[in-house]
């Protein structure tokens, strides 16, 4: 059982995972409606949360209570990557003589329940200290600086990390050593960089393991692999200057722990997310004016395959890395595509209405979304799929309450071992899950009549962009694609015609009186009218060379297409001035 925590106006409660879904009988209800806080613990044996009274710490295998911290505000509660410490972090307030006000960033041993430090941190983002994941290093940004605390000892900064403000910084996952990327916004014309360094060498700019400059950064995103390797960047602006997008512009680049970086090539339009693959050989990027692309890209910025586009703005890789699901959340529909990532195969495509959250299991089966408030007030609830589609449990809570928060309790990696995927559904769907699709609206007149097709955008098929065996051919660019389809046709017009000129005379090209073009030249004695016919049939040669360039696709020019427009008026002069009339 992989218990599923749920927090909203009714308390806080768990439900037991597939199959039962049942209410834990092994925690109980907290059925205060002053719930701000919950965190699970890195691996899923500690659960905390803060119901308005005091932080709670149990440990959820055995039901047992641990500590209870008398922090009625805590907003925010964080554990440590080994479950030494909880971080805890109130709204920061001063005195009313205008003095400083008191710390408001607790750090609590887990094992003696006493306060190891406390500091000020104003603001609510990037409250929490980072940690490696083997705690042997701690991090916090104080006034553009990084002060780095070993073993958990914060009474002494052991290290420093200082450039000219520094934003923010990462620190990377996995064994030592610890590598930290930091970024620096520009100013004065200056760019803004991003930097990678192994600590503790941070000995000026020679030291750095790799650096990145960029223009066009308000703020950025920054994503280690799980290898620790290499590093995405996210780099937005708040407005874009050229007025194509309200969301502002962003970038994609790529840093390696090598020195190596690039920018990842990408259509016009925002870049609505990044994930890696916990492979972490392969990223997927879903960007691009709606409707949006998807691409899996590999470590040199190659696009491995094109999911095509579609109604998506989110993308999420199981925690084996076998499936990769694409999604539509928000200001969309909630249309989801589940791929097989290893033959890159269509599974599902569920339609998770309304939906304001998303996750994996950590089983790799499962998944739960959720319509939780603020964001959406209404219809407020969670659901629980399988892979392949099917909705296993639904509940929806009564439209005067509210869902704030649903998580899965984690687990450590390598619990749950992969399966292979297989596309059958799997059962126990709930009747009626599948909304209708929504019908266009049509007038009275047209109701009784033959739909029509067509469409904003034509959207773009999935493509493998892997090169196929037996040859080392690049795939071809959308253009280049569009450029021999219509040599293609072109080709294959001209073959047309050559056929039907071989077949004689008593075929005929043009649907009104052709006659004459199949038959052998001949003069009227009358050399004006001679010349009349010549540059008749020169004309109506025109003709058949335009029609055949635009049967080959070619968009023809407004006089062009006049000149088509004349055929049959100079079939009939050309008619007329050879019998003489």
């Amino acid at each position: 059982l992989f218990p599923v925590a749920v927090r909203g106006s009714e308390g806080l409660y768990m439900v037991n995972g597939p199959p039962s879904f049942t209410e834990s009988t092994a925690f109980p209800r907290d059925s205060g409606k002053n719930c701000k806080a919950v965190a699970f613990s890195k691996d899923g044996s500690l659960f905390a949360w803060c119901n308005g009274e005091k932080v709670n710490v149990v440990n959820v295998t055995r039901a047992e209570l641990l500590h209870s911290f008398d922090l009625p505000k805590t907003v925010c509660l964080e554990f440590s990557p080994k479950n030494n410490v909880l971080a805890t972090w109130q709204a920061y307030a001063t005195a009313k003589d205008g003095t400083a006000g008191v710390p408001n960033l607790q750090l609590h041993d887990l094992r003696t329940g006493k306060c190891l430090k406390s500091f000020i941190q104003k603001k609510m983002q990037n409250w929490c200290p980072c940690w490696a994941d083997d705690e042997s290093i701690c991090a916090r940004n104080v006034n553009n600086e990084v002060h780095f605390f070993e073993n958990n000892s914060f009474n002494t900064i052991a290290n420093k990390l200082h450039l000219q403000k520094v934003s923010d910084f990462v620190l990377s996952p996995g064994a030592q050593p610890t590598k930290v990327a930091v970024y620096v916004p520009g100013s004065k014309g200056a760019p803004s960089f991003v930097r990678l360094y192994q600590y503790p060498n941070f000995g000026g700019p020679q030291s750095a393991l790799a650096n990145k400059s960029f223009f066009k950064a308000d703020k950025v995103t920054m994503l280690w692999n799980k290898k620790a390797t290499a590093v995405l960047v996210v780099a937005s602006t708040e407005v874009d200057k050229s007025g194509a997008s309200y969301y502002g512009e962003q970038t994609l680049h790529y840093v390696g722990a090598s020195g190596e970086s690039a920018v990842v090539r990408s259509k016009n339009g925002p870049i609505y997310d990044v994930a890696w693959s916990p492979n972490s050989v392969e990223f997927c990027a879903v960007y691009g004016f709606m409707p949006a692309k998807a691409t899996v890209f590999n470590l040199k910025c190659d696009p491995v395959f094109d999911f095509g586009t579609g109604p998506r703005n989110a993308a999420y890789y199981s925690p084996h890395g076998h499936i990769l699901v694409l999604a539509g959340f928000g200001n969309l529909r909630g249309q989801m595509e589940v791929w097989d990532v290893k033959n890159y195969k269509l599974i599902s495509k569920p339609v998770a209405s309304d939906s304001t959250y998303f996750a994996w299991c950590p089983d790799g089966e499962h998944m739960v979304t959720a319509t939780c408030a603020p964001r959406l007030r209404v219809s407020n609830g969670y659901k629980v799929w399988h892979y392949t589609g099917a909705v296993l449990h639904a509940h929806e809570v009564p439209c005067e309450q509210e869902v704030w928060q649903v998580l899965w309790q984690p687990f450590p990696d390598g619990v749950f071992p992969q399966r292979a995927v297989r596309c059958p559904a799997a059962g126990g769907e709930l009747p009626g899950t599948q909304p209708r699709p929504a019908q266009a609206y049509r007038p009275p007149a047209l109701r009784n009549r033959p739909g029509t097709t067509s469409r904003l955008h034509e959207d773009e098929p999935p493509q493998n962009m892997k090169p196929q065996l037996g040859g080392c051919d690049k795939p071809l660019s959308k253009a280049a694609l569009k450029n021999q389809r219509k040599h293609e046709a072109k080709k294959a017009a001209k073959q047309e015609a050559k056929a039907d000129a071989h077949q004689g005379p008593a075929q005929v090209k043009t649907p009104q009186n052709a006659l004459q073009n199949t038959v052998p030249a001949m003069t009227t004695g009358d050399p004006e009218v001679d010349k009349k016919i010549k540059n008749l049939k020169k004309k109506l040669k025109a003709i058949e060379q335009l029609k055949e360039q635009a049967a080959a696709g070619k968009q023809l020019e407004k006089n062009q297409v006049e000149k088509i427009q004349k055929e049959a008026a100079l079939l009939k002069e050309l008619e007329d001035l050879e019998l003489g009339v």
